[in-house]
């Protein structure tokens, strides 16, 4: 047993801190450097020799790619700030000119752990055959490749460009990488700047033949510059690569939402850019001609030593090198589903079943939506659609439902950002099927994830629900772990009719049975939740509280898990990412821990447990799942839904399963400390750690048995390594 496993070992020690309890701002981690924290877990995995290699590569790009990210909205968004001089500060006390200062620092220091990572990485690779060679490696059979491969799948796209008077510096895209280029003329010597933009439809590494050998596309432009620029040669170059301010500023009361929201996308391709990345070294004139072009300040500028766009790394997660790579998973069909030969109508009357993704399939949501397109019984479909994969075979069903005849509402959130331009797609292609597309409310985003079937069944409608906690996306669904609760409850039934009433017609819903909403009263209920719990505490009855999600950084509720910890009540917080709380402080918050698992899947379930008078585990706790995080978008600014859960089954699933497992779980948690620091505890020739994601991958869950039973679910354990 490790100090991880919060399901066996006691509350530490509360710690005295040198200035005393935390008074104001100070009881609050900032939102941003907390973020980064995360991001250096993130990393921290490329750095775990118990990840195959190349998931350790995979994680690098994953890294690199939430770092970009940040920039483009969190960033941007305090830039913003400082321009209008805005000096309000944040939870923590800070003003948004100090959270940059203290994000540039860091973010410096992790973008130079990347490329040691990868430094260190690139030579594990190499011992397992996988190498990345430079020009100077070559083989003149790899020459001679790298110009027909030149020739004829890259010199067809590029657009090299002298820059001139006559011929501007172009517009450099979000994410666009660039060379940039002094060229002398072989005649007279008479000098030229270009520049040569790289398409992003161009793989990054290029595979040469004789096994897994790779060249880096801008390696072999600079091979062949001759044929971009006859008559010149290259007395200078660096490559660069910027990011731009992606946030979407939309007109409220604009007449027609979807043409407001792809004219915003536009103006997004050109917002300004807030961080320029360029190899060390680059030519002095370049480097200053690159700056004045982008309208970037020297604090914005990154002098990258090393590999620029890391995220293009996960091309080299070669699927084929199995040796390398966790072993294959495939997702559990729910015995109920087969016992009814695949019905899934016919599975949930039975009984409400719980499915929890990736370790049971997804395909079970999409069977759901297909089955209610094809079955003459069924007479609507109301969906919400927050992200979906570009061939979607939710959208899929849900045109087939339309064309059908039956009566489908969808409502397609347009602000989820990045995917806006593919919900506009998605929404114009279920229009044209016939269903009616909403869009909900241009204020609040909808992150509810609901769907809800209704059934002609003899004399009376029934409507078959389903609640979740992740998108309505096959391919994420396969690495992010989530809850689906499918029931045909009729007070589950009633309050999703109700929720749908509410996004479609903007009447406020009441007396809800089962679920809290914001940004109505799903905040309120929380606090009222947390509050009872501190009540139970000082009667002296058990009073704990277990909550797992992305995110905590609301200040009151944080505020009242703070109360409930002076009362007595034992919070046990699993946060991935960011975290505001201080855990673990004599005075403030010595009854609160709070955990962060990083491994092979991203969690991203959010569960909260109330032990109701009982402690936990307990039978008699209430629990609940949700579609929100604990942050003020979430609570007051989105559509988000609470679900308490009362069948028998899926509360034991999710109390003594699910979140049980999270609480043991040593193998991929790091531990928050007072001051800040996430340490993980791995002890040397500890092969037994117990990890949440393998238990799950080895063992039924016990909602969805069927006939199987739940005999053969075992208590908290897995193969060793």
């Amino acid at each position: 047993m490790t100090q991880a496993d919060y399901l066996r070992t006691p509350f530490p020690e509360a710690s005295d801190l040198p200035d005393g309890v935390p008074e104001g701002p100070a009881r609050f981690f900032n939102r941003e450097i907390s973020w980064l924290s995360f991001n250096w877990r993130v990393l921290d995995e490329a750095r775990n020799a118990r990840v195959p290699l190349l998931e350790r590569l995979r994680f690098i790009s994953i890294s690199a790619t939430n770092l970009d990210e940040f920039y483009t909205v969190r960033v941007a968004g305090l830039r913003e700030l400082v321009r209008e001089g805005n000096t309000t500060p944040s939870d923590d006390g800070r003003t948004a000119a100090e959270q940059l200062a203290l994000i540039n620092a860091d973010a410096r220091r992790l973008m130079g752990a990347q490329q040691g990572v990868w430094n260190r990485l690139q030579r594990e690779m190499e011992e397992a055959g996988i190498v990345i060679l430079t020009r100077d490696r070559l083989t003149p059979e790899d020459e001679e490749f790298g110009r027909r491969y030149f020739e004829a799948k890259v010199l067809p796209v590029l657009s090299p460009l002298a820059i001139d008077p006559a011929h501007p510096f172009p517009f450099i895209p979000n994410a666009g990488f660039s060379l940039a280029l002094e060229l002398a003329r072989e005649t007279d010597g008479r000098k030229m700047q270009a520049l040569l933009p790289i398409p992003t439809q161009l793989g990054r590494f290029i595979r040469l033949p004789g096994g897994e050998r790779f060249l880096r596309l801008e390696e072999l432009l600079l091979m062949y510059l001759s044929s971009l620029f006859p008559g010149y040669r290259d007395t200078g170059h660096c490559a660069f690569r910027v990011l731009r301010d992606s946030d979407l500023e939309v007109e409220e009361e604009a007449e027609d939402l979807v043409r407001e929201f792809e004219t915003a996308l536009k103006r997004r391709r050109r917002g300004s850019v807030i961080r320029l990345k360029i190899t060390s070294g680059a030519p002095e004139r370049l480097r200053r001609l690159i700056m004045d072009e982008l309208a970037v300040n020297p604090d914005e500028v990154v002098e990258v030593e090393g590999l620029l766009g890391m995220a293009d790394l996960r091309e080299l997660v070669l699927d084929h090198r199995r040796d390398l790579l966790w072993p294959g998973f495939t997702p559990r069909v729910p015995e109920r589903v087969q016992d009814h030969h695949g019905d899934m109508f016919a599975a949930i009357r039975q009984k409400d079943m719980l499915l929890h993704h990736p370790y049971e399939t997804f395909d079970m949501v999409v069977r759901f939506l297909q089955q209610a397109a094809r079955d003459p019984d069924v007479l609507a479909i109301k969906q919400t659609l927050y992200r979906t994969s570009r061939d979607s075979p939710i959208v899929e069903a849900l045109c087939e439902a339309a064309e059908a005849g039956k009566s489908v509402t969808a409502l397609v959130e347009l602000k989820a950002r990045f995917d806006e331009a593919a919900n506009i797609r998605q929404s114009r292609r279920l229009e044209r099927a016939g269903a009616h597309v909403v869009y909900g409310f241009v204020n609040y985003k909808t992150h509810a994830k609901i769907s809800a079937v209704v059934r002609r069944e003899g004399d009376n409608l029934v409507t078959y629900t389903h609640y979740g906690t992740g998108n309505y996306h096959p391919i994420t669904a396969r690495i992010y772990t989530d809850l689906s609760l499918f029931t045909c409850d009729p007070a589950m039934g009633r309050d999703a009719t109700k929720v749908f009433n509410y996004l479609s017609g903007y009447v406020q819903p009441d007396n809800l049975e089962n679920l809290a909403i914001s940004p109505i009263d799903l905040k309120e209920t929380l606090l009222t939740l947390i509050a009872r719990e501190a009540e139970y505490a000082r009667q002296g009855r058990p009073a704990a509280i277990w909550a797992k999600m992305n995110s905590l950084i609301q200040r009151d509720v944080i505020e009242a898990l703070y109360a409930a910890s002076a009362a007595g009540v034992k919070i046990s917080l699993v946060i991935r990412g960011i975290c505001g709380v201080r855990p673990g402080i004599r005075g403030l918050s010595e009854n609160i821990r709070v955990k962060s698992i990083i491994g092979r899947y991203l969690e991203h379930s959010r569960i909260v447990c109330f032990g109701n008078g009982f402690g936990l585990p307990s039978r008699r706790a209430r629990v609940f799942f949700s579609s929100a995080d604990w942050m003020g978008r979430n609570l007051s600014r989105r559509v988000e839904t609470l679900v308490e859960c009362h069948n028998d089954t899926v509360k034991a699933q999710i109390v003594s399963q699910i979140m049980a497992a999270n609480m043991a779980d040593e193998a991929q948690s790091w531990l928050l400390h007072p001051d800040g620091r996430y340490i993980r505890y791995l002890p040397d020739g500890r092969d037994d750690l117990f990890n949440c994601h393998r238990f799950f991958m080895e063992n039924p869950s016990l909602s969805g048995r069927g006939t199987a039973g739940a005999r053969d679910v075992p208590a908290l354990t897995h193969s060793p390594d």
